[in-house]
């Protein structure tokens, strides 16, 4: 079992202009830094590995636009003694969301796509009935901010529609094609009245259907037109360009009993009790659709890219006004997205109230995760991009790691403070 972020409930841990040092081909020593600053951050990477929270990590940071510390750390492949490199490649998971959601506002700055069309307008099929038998008008920004009425397998009960249908969550069932899974989506029902509530869901899915049909091409093609072609992203896509980077994912082991299990071509892993499936083979097989919530693979550094591209308000990709709008809380705190304080805007949970939330991040921050085991964050008033990618299902998502790597990064950047008061400037 997983030990949650604090606060952390189960529904809410489910979610450029940077200056780049070269990344080495097989990091596995800790940068060399002018101020022992990052002691903290080495000692929170180091303890998970030799408590077997998790596998291996790569973790990067970038503060006021400049990479300040990169560590590849652990193991790739734990069974072959493969370590962890600096050029990874991972399973995104949920990672992929933000990567489609700045697809989609692309696709809304240029007219193309409106936030409040009904998605009946691209997808007519799609018209999944409330209750009461009504089929509601869902919209592009109800699926942008999972506010549409829809959910996942994971989160609904063993005699419910999304798991009596085995409808795929992007993760697993490689044989379903994205017609029929949204055939099933719609058969299913709405959980809730679309914009009455927040619930993570299947939107992203959907919203990766619109896009192939506002922009004509394959999802594939549509996200490297418009997003990771131009923000050179090579090794990021819905294919895995370079097999031999792509990691071994693991799921979560009991810390002090039993180390992470090593997923098949199928794992179920338990999440707050639940279980979800998981087909890491997926993105090889050709039967697998484009899942536009969880199916592409990637490295950190170019993540990095994308997260500043949101750090800086957009560079030459996206307008400021959009990305002021994608940083806002569309959906209140009361959502508790990533636990009380957090709300949600486009692409990821927005942070409402530091305070409330019991976080050193400052409000207006993003953060979202992935389920194969990452988690990243912005904060904007701290100039301050964090990345850190996971071998390990939940605890790299969810677990204490997450909580340790913020605790230590928001330290570095006092410790740096502090001497940078002491020798009269900012230390470089």
């Amino acid at each position: 079992m997983p030990i949650p972020v604090p606060h952390l409930t189960r529904t809410a841990a489910l979610a450029t202009g940077l200056t780049l040092a070269p990344l080495a081909a097989a990091q596995t020593t800790v940068p060399a830094d002018p101020l022992p600053r990052f002691a903290a951050l080495n000692a929170a990477i180091d303890r998970a590995i030799a408590e077997q929270r998790i596998v291996g990590t790569v973790v990067l940071v970038a503060h006021e636009g400049r990479l300040v510390y990169h560590r590849a750390a652990g193991l790739a492949d734990r069974e072959a003694g493969t370590p962890m490199r600096e050029d990874a490649i991972f399973l995104l998971a949920s990672v992929t969301k933000p990567i489609v959601t700045v697809a989609a506002m692309r696709l809304v700055e240029q007219g193309r796509l409106r936030l409040d069309d009904p998605v009946t307008r691209w997808l007519p099929d799609f018209h999944p009935a409330s209750r009461d038998g009504s089929t509601p008008v869902i919209t592009v920004h109800q699926l942008l901010t999972h506010s549409a009425g829809l959910s996942y397998d994971f989160m609904q009960p063993a005699e419910a529609p999304y798991q009596q249908l085995q409808i795929s969550n992007g993760l697993n069932r490689p044989e379903l094609g994205l017609a029929e899974n949204l055939s099933r989506i719609t058969r299913a029902g709405l959980i809730y009245e679309p914009g009455t509530a927040w619930g993570y869901s299947m939107a992203t899915d959907v919203l990766g259907a619109v896009i192939e049909k506002v922009s004509g091409q394959s999802l594939p093609e549509a996200v490297a037109t418009l997003v990771t072609t131009p923000l050179a992203m090579h090794d990021t896509a819905f294919t895995v360009r370079d097999p031999q980077r792509l990691v071994t994912h693991y799921g979560d082991g009991e810390p002090g009993k039993s180390a992470p299990v090593r997923m098949g071509e199928s794992a179920t892993v338990p999440f707050f009790g639940a279980p979800v499936s998981f087909s890491p083979r997926r993105i090889l097989d050709d039967r697998a659709y484009a899942s536009g919530g969880a199916g592409m693979a990637g490295t950190a550094a170019d993540f990095l890219r994308l997260a500043e591209l949101l750090q800086n308000r957009g560079g030459e990709l996206l307008r400021p006004a959009t990305v002021a709008d994608m940083l806002r809380p569309h959906v209140g705190a009361h959502a508790q997205t990533q636990g009380p304080g957090w709300g949600f805007g486009y692409g990821g949970a927005v942070l409402v109230d530091p305070v409330v939330a019991q976080t050193p991040q400052s409000a207006g921050s993003m953060r979202w995760g992935g389920a194969y085991g990452h988690n990243w964050f912005i904060d904007p008033r701290r100039r301050l991009t964090v990345v850190a990618f996971t071998n390990t299902t939940f605890e790299g998502m969810a677990g204490a790691y997450v909580r340790d790597v913020r605790d230590a990064v928001y330290q570095a950047l006092t410790a740096a403070g502090e001497v940078a008061e002491q020798i009269g400037g900012v230390q470089r």
